[in-house]
C-alpha cells in the first residue's frame, strides 16, 4: 500500500481569501493549452495565427467552465437542478463534468469558427491535441483534493484517501492523469505532427478519450448519488463515453473515405481546411 501525501487542498490563504490548489489546475491547464497553441500555430501549415491563438482559448476556458458546471448539473444532479434551480450557481460547493465541458467547448469552437470563418472540424482538429494538458492538470488537482477514489483494492499501489474509508482503493484519478492526460496528448500529438484528414484528430480524440474513461470506470467508485445504472457495474461515466467511441470511429471512417474520394480538396491548406 502507498502513502497518500495528504496536501492541503489549499494552495495559499490570505485572510478570508484562499486559492485551492484545483483551481491553480484549471489555469495550469489553460496556460499550458495556450503556449502549446501559440507554438503549434507559429509553424507552418497550421491554420491560426498565434494571435488567434488568445482568443481561441478565451472561447475555450469559457466553454469549459460553463458547459463543465451545468453538464454536471444535468449528468450527475438531475433532481437538485429541477428543484433547485439556482444550485446551478453554487460553484463553491463543487462539481463539474468532462462530457458538459466538452460540449461547451463544442459550442465555443462553433462560435469562434463563425467569428473567424474557418470550417468547424478545422478547429477542432487544432484544439484536440492541446485539450490532455488541462485534462492532466485537473486530474491532479482531484487528487490533490482527495476526491473521485476507487474501489477497494489489494493491489501494493492501494491508497487510503481521508474521504474514503479505512480501506486502501485504486488512486483512479492518476489512472486519468496517466491514460487522459499522458498517453492521450502523446497519441494525438504525434498523430497530428503528419498532415491528416480534417476529422481525424478530432475522431481518434474521441475514440481514445471514450476508451480510457470507459475502462478506468470499472475501477472508480461510482458517484454516490447515482450508483451503478445497471446491472451493478454501468456508470454514468461509462454511458457517457460509450457515445464518444462510437461517434469517433464513425467520424475517422468519414475522414479518411472523403480523402480518397476528394485528395484535390485536401492537397492545400486553407481557412476552410486543416493541413493534410
Amino acid at each position: 500500500m502507498l502513502t497518500y501525501p495528504d496536501i492541503n487542498p489549499v494552495a495559499l490563504a490570505l485572510g478570508p481569501l484562499k486559492v485551492h490548489w484545483y483551481g491553480l489546475m484549471y489555469l495550469v491547464g489553460f496556460v499550458g493549452a495556450w503556449a502549446l497553441g501559440r507554438y503549434r500555430a507559429s509553424k507552418p501549415g497550421w491554420p491560426l495565427t498565434p494571435e488567434q491563438v488568445d482568443d481561441l482559448i478565451f472561447y475555450g476556458a469559457m466553454g469549459v467552465v460553463l458547459g463543465g458546471r451545468i453538464g454536471y448539473m444535468i449528468f450527475y444532479q438531475t433532481p437538485e437542478l429541477i428543484s433547485h434551480p439556482l444550485s446551478l450557481f453554487q460553484v463553491w460547493d463543487g462539481g463539474m463534468s468532462f462530457h458538459g465541458g466538452l460540449i461547451g467547448v463544442m459550442i465555443a469552437m462553433a462560435m469562434f469558427a463563425r467569428k473567424y470563418h474557418y470550417a468547424f472540424f478545422t478547429l477542432m482538429d487544432f484544439v484536440a491535441p492541446l485539450v490532455p494538458i488541462g485534462l492532466f492538470a485537473g486530474r491532479i488537482g482531484n487528487f490533490i483534493n482527495g476526491e473521485l477514489w476507487g474501489k477497494v483494492t489489494t493491489l501494493p499501489w492501494g491508497m487510503v484517501f481521508p474521504t474514503g474509508g479505512p480501506l486502501p482503493r485504486h488512486p483512479s484519478m492518476l489512472y486519468e492523469a496517466f491514460s487522459e492526460g499522458i498517453l492521450l496528448f502523446l497519441i494525438l500529438f504525434f498523430f497530428s505532427l503528419k498532415p491528416r484528414p480534417r476529422m481525424a484528430v478530432s475522431a481518434l480524440f474521441l475514440i481514445c478519450y471514450g476508451s480510457f474513461r470507459f475502462l478506468v470506470e470499472f475501477v472508480r467508485e461510482p458517484d454516490p448519488q447515482l450508483g451503478y445504472l445497471w446491472d451493478g457495474w454501468l456508470t454514468m461515466g461509462q454511458v457517457l463515453s460509450a457515445p464518444m467511441i462510437v461517434i469517433g470511429i464513425g467520424l475517422m471512417i468519414y475522414a479518411y473515405r472523403q480523402h480518397i474520394m476528394d485528395r484535390p480538396a485536401h492537397s492545400t491548406v486553407s481557412k476552410e481546411g486543416s493541413p493534410s
